[in-house]
């Protein structure tokens, strides 16, 4: 399927960890890479769990920007929590009704030992429609 790749200049460079953050297929599928809570050098910007998640679905918005969609347009979400418990469930599901109310994508949380560099404690990924 014939798609296209995007890096938007607001967040960092993830071609020194190997992929993109956005591919876009020429039909209405938008694929977004794992977001999480990094500043513009691509390093984690807190030990905190609930600043973690804020910045990680603040940089998955510019990421759907970028393809010229917001968070109405995200289809499934994929979320990875480190330490996975009651309060980092809370903390997430507060995120996700600010953003998406009463009719949230679809998801899937997964419940992990470590994410791909020291320090992440929240990752998020998603599939939008055009």
């Amino acid at each position: 399927m014939p798609h296209t790749l995007t890096n938007p200049a607001e967040l960092h460079d993830p071609s020194g960890y190997g992929y993109s953050h956005v591919a876009a297929t020429t039909g209405d599928l938008v694929f977004v890479a794992g977001q999480y809570g990094s500043g513009p050098d691509g390093q984690v910007v807190s030990d905190d769990f609930a600043d973690q998640v804020a910045r990680a679905f603040a940089n998955l918005g510019v990421a759907l920007r970028a393809e010229g969609l917001d968070y109405r347009h995200v289809a499934r979400l994929g979320t990875y929590v480190v330490d996975h418990d009651a309060d980092r469930l809370t903390v997430l599901l507060g995120h996700i009704t600010r953003i998406w109310g009463d009719r949230p994508p679809a998801q899937t949380l997964l419940g992990v030992a470590t994410l791909a560099l020291p320090g992440m404690l929240f990752e998020v990924d998603a599939v939008a429609a055009r």
